[in-house]
């Protein structure tokens, strides 16, 4: 249970101050670029998240897993609340990248963890739970964060203070793994296979242009006549609700398809969501759409997770995880600064269905590449 209520912690970083942006950006508007320095508060713990995970994956492996979790958690609140306290954006940018070195720390911890506890068809079912408690606690704090923007934008920030609420459970019941420890003086050279940077890749893009939906869609449909935070809250949520459905099932069908056919079905799912967004223009549809996003993520990132854990090696597995924390976040960062060109010459519905049929083509290389997976299972 600490394990994945640590693991909820990830996705609040992010999600919770979604709908807050664009009343942050009205408030902040004198600043220069105050917009976009606005839309990068959401994406720039994801930067931060990336530098550290490569740092806590090799000390996790020489250390020890447990010795940084408790004081990452402190920080978390601290840091994640100081958006309340600040009226400074340049502040608030500063508390969201410390915010991201905490999240580095505890996203590396658990999910090394969960692959040192767990083994087989029990490691494939609790990675699918991880991500689907991930999920549920992104409706929660997505729409906490949509009712309390209402008060004033600020107020979400408080909701990060959960941390707190967590760190006497993961300090009494985390253990760490029985397994030895390599010492830092020992040289670590096993050889992972090369094929691992394919999903790390592919990883970073799923986020590049996934993370569009909590950066763009807030405006978009306040362009479509949506004014209550609240409703923009549900919308961005329910994406999480289905991504957590189909985590709940992923073990069941690992057990019946291949990797290479679930990232198909993820990704295929992905195009769908985003040609629905494309070509929808009201309300309705885009929750259809933002359902089927949430679908597609909810088996590509506990596929991703799982294929990881399994290529590699015990002794290297933090440092190993600890790149796909990076992969995985740097794409979150990434997505607003390289799809901001595109938006800014495109409409939002011109760049949705540019989406839909890149992450189509997505799907089908990989069930096209089918055989470069059979290693792994």
């Amino acid at each position: 249970m600490s394990l994945l209520l640590i693991s909820s912690l990830t996705i609040a970083s992010m999600i919770t101050i979604s709908s807050s942006l664009p009343d942050m950006s009205r408030d902040f508007s004198e600043y220069p670029n105050g917009q976009a320095l606005v839309k990068l508060s959401l994406s720039l713990p994801a930067l931060f998240i990336a530098l550290t995970a490569l740092l806590a994956g090799s000390y996790i492996d020489r250390k020890g897993r447990k010795p940084l979790l408790g004081m990452a958690l402190v920080a978390y609140a601290i840091t994640g609340s100081s958006g309340y306290w600040l009226d400074d954006l340049y502040g608030i940018l500063i508390g969201r990248a410390l915010l991201g070195v905490c999240v580095g720390i505890t996203m590396t911890i658990v999910t090394t963890l969960i692959a040192d506890y767990y083994q087989g068809k029990a490691r494939q079912q609790f990675a699918g739970i991880q991500i689907a408690v991930m999920s549920l606690a992104g409706i929660l704090f997505i729409s906490l964060g949509g009712i309390l923007a209402d008060i004033r934008w600020n107020v979400p920030f408080l909701l990060y203070l959960f941390s707190l609420l967590i760190l006497p459970l993961a300090l009494r019941y985390i253990k760490e793994p029985e397994q030895p420890v390599e010492s830092a003086e020992q040289p670590v050279d096993i050889p992972v296979p090369k094929v691992i940077w394919i999903v790390f890749f592919a990883v970073m893009l799923m986020w590049i242009l996934f993370f569009i939906i909590p950066v763009q869609i807030p405006f978009y449909l306040k362009g479509l006549g949506v004014e209550k935070n609240s409703l923009i809250g549900v919308a961005i949520a329910s994406s999480t609700l289905f991504s957590a459905v189909a985590s709940f099932f992923y073990a069941k069908l690992k057990s019946r398809l291949s990797f290479a056919q679930l990232f198909f079905a993820g990704f295929g799912l992905m195009s769908v969501a985003f040609l629905v967004v494309a070509f929808s223009g009201t309300y309705a549809l885009v929750i259809v759409g933002m359902l089927l996003a949430g679908m597609g993520m909810g088996l590509l990132i506990p596929n991703a997770n799982i294929l990881v854990m399994q290529l590699a090696p015990p002794a290297v597995r933090g440092r190993q995880i600890g790149r796909l924390t990076t992969f995985w976040f740097m794409g979150q960062f990434l997505s607003p600064l390289i799809l901001l060109p595109f938006i800014s010459s495109y409409d939002l519905e011109t760049v949705f269905l540019g989406i839909g049929i890149l992450t189509g083509l997505l799907g089908l290389l990989f069930l096209l590449s089918g055989r470069f997976w059979k290693q792994a299972g």
